[in-house]
């Protein structure tokens, strides 16, 4: 009888971004093939009687070639157990989650998919924005600069066309090119843009920058990711006169017709409601 096969994401690397499900089926697991981005921390999580294997494929490095990796999931399944083939962020964007996917409908062994977070949101969570903030992006486009097959251009004109906000995993360091290609799509230089490399560990580091400055930007260390959109534009704070004031639940409410003001809690909450500390 065959076992079973789920396609976990690992999300970008801090355990405590992992799912519950995902956390459970660790434990769990008889055998682990991880990519090579899975950080330490998260393989605490494997159980030391099960099989671990590093399949991971990076830029530069001898790694296990994609049909390797289908023929391993295969052969351990038939052998009956369950096996989690854990992968960097989320098995679905980037990750040849679906040739493994088709691989394993092939053999006809029964797999499951365990969505994690992807490095895009990890990203705008770590820059502290909204990929489709509503008054400047109704959008995302989710794309990779280096597409399978070198005969393939980026449709970088199609992308700006359609103002989202652009995230772009495996930038490379031409950000030169990179730069060109988007403003010879048509894209406002000064538009704002951050380079996020290794999000969520401790070595993470942004760069925010424009497009038309992205050529002058540093090379950060590897994973990095671009994203690229009016999104990016640090609003103006206006700083809160009681945000110093301890204990103090502030109502901030702005009247459009009149001069700002702040309301404070006892006079928008009735005053009987229990409050637990």
């Amino acid at each position: 009888m065959n076992g079973k096969v789920f396609l976990v994401g690992a999300g970008p690397g801090d355990p405590d971004l992992l799912t519950v499900k995902a956390v459970k089926l660790i434990q769990s697991a008889e055998v682990v093939l991880h990519d090579d981005l899975v950080s330490p921390e998260i393989l605490e999580f494997v159980p030391f009687t099960a099989h671990v294997r590093n399949v991971g494929k990076r830029c530069g490095r001898k790694s296990v070639q994609q049909q390797e990796i289908n023929a391993l999931l295969i052969a351990f399944a038939s052998f009956g157990v369950n096996v989690v083939r854990l992968k960097g962020g989320d098995p679905s964007i980037f990750g040849r989650g679906g040739e493994e996917m088709d691989a394993l409908r092939k053999a006809g062994v029964d797999f499951e998919v365990v969505p994690g977070v992807t490095s895009a949101l990890a990203s705008a969570a770590a820059a502290q924005v909204s990929l489709t903030h509503r008054n400047k992006s109704s959008a995302l486009i989710l794309l990779s600069s280096h597409p399978a097959s070198p005969e393939q251009a980026v449709a970088w004109p199609a992308y700006v066309a359609s103002g989202a906000t652009l995230a772009v995993y495996m930038p490379g360091f031409n950000y030169g090119e990179t730069a060109a290609s988007l403003i010879d799509a048509g894209l406002k230089p000064t538009t704002p843009c951050a380079i996020v490399s290794r999000v969520s560990s401790p070595q993470q580091q942004i760069h925010r920058t424009t497009v038309a400055d992205l050529p002058a930007a540093p090379l950060l260390p590897a994973p990095t990711l671009l994203l690229v959109g009016e999104v990016l534009a640090e609003e103006t704070v206006i700083p809160n006169a009681h945000a110093g004031a301890p204990d103090t639940l502030v109502a901030s409410l702005i009247d459009t017709a009149a001069v700002p003001r702040v309301l404070f809690a006892d006079d928008v909450i009735p005053r009987d409601l229990e409050w637990r500390q």
